[in-house]
């Protein structure tokens, strides 16, 4: 019987809950009454506001730190990496000298890649500089030196694998052409004057035998001195990246040929085993024939 008279009924149960939603004679709302909401309602405000300005104040003086052409603080690997175009399916690149439509598309990705380097593009936009010397362009105190000017890198330079003797850059006849790109660092300087940086390329030991020649633009490989220092994208607008290609003369034909391209200079060392594109690609190409 105890029990029984401590359960409420629905009604009871109904009346307490719009009592504490409303009560008509304390006047409070979900227990509070208004001047306790509205003492809440101020704290809070009060408190993100100044939460709000905080965060601001700390934006703004942090943005203060920033430099609009050059990073405040550049945290980058030691060793830049290195790309190759085409890139093929995952820096896979295989196709079938017979068929057409199997190397086409690596012609059609070379052609847009190289676009921006053409002769007539560069004459209008880059500066003929001297060669085998930093293109240093030093800021005057607070003055600075902006837009900075850009040495010109002409297609031409890339000979066979321009796309201009031969439209379709080898790649018709199994001879085909890769381009290989460093990685733009800004402020780097990669080797000392006529010492500039090259690429050489080689089978992995287990295809030695079956990589054949090679053939390098422009001669020896190399990424000459006067294309850095890199200034940044903001400050150097019309940056052409040098360039290095590499066209394989007599490679065997239907094997997979396991190719590393790595970057040599005075002052870069050698890339981690943990990193597979610092300072060196790796890539398979493969070529059949019927």
């Amino acid at each position: 019987m105890a029990k029984d008279k401590d359960r409420k009924t629905c009604g009871e149960l109904w009346d307490e809950w719009k009592q504490f939603m409303w009560n008509p004679r304390t006047h409070e709302l979900l227990g509070r009454t208004a001047s306790s909401w509205g003492l809440i309602l101020l704290f809070y405000l009060a408190f993100y506001t100044f939460l709000a300005g905080l965060f601001v104040l700390t934006m703004y003086v942090m943005l203060q730190t920033l430099d609009d052409y050059k990073p405040t603080h550049q945290d980058r690997l030691a060793t830049p990496g290195m790309m190759i175009r085409p890139e093929g399916d995952s820096l896979e690149i295989i196709y079938n000298v017979e068929k057409t439509e199997s190397w086409d598309m690596y012609v059609q990705a070379l052609d847009k890649f190289l676009a921006p380097y053409n002769d007539t593009h560069q004459a209008e936009t880059n500066k003929e500089c001297t060669a085998d010397h930093y293109f240093i362009q030093e800021d005057s105190g607070e003055v600075r030196n902006n837009p900075k000017r850009s040495c010109q890198f002409n297609r031409t330079i890339l000979e066979d694998c321009s796309g201009m003797k031969d439209r379709y850059y080898g790649y018709h006849d199994g001879k085909p052409c890769i381009l290989i790109k460093f990685n733009r660092v800004i402020g780097l300087l990669p080797g000392k004057d006529k010492q500039s940086p090259y690429v050489s390329c080689a089978a992995k030991n287990e295809d030695s035998d079956k990589i054949g020649e090679l053939m390098y633009f422009p001669p020896n490989g190399t990424f000459n001195l006067m294309y850095y220092p890199y200034y940044g994208k903001k400050a150097q607008v019309n940056y052409s990246q040098p360039l290095v290609a590499v066209k394989f003369l007599n490679i065997t034909p239907n094997a997979d040929v396991n190719v590393e391209c790595k970057i040599n200079a005075d002052n870069i060392g050698p890339g981690s085993e943990r990193d597979k594109f610092a300072g060196r690609v790796s890539f398979k190409l493969r070529i059949n024939r019927n």
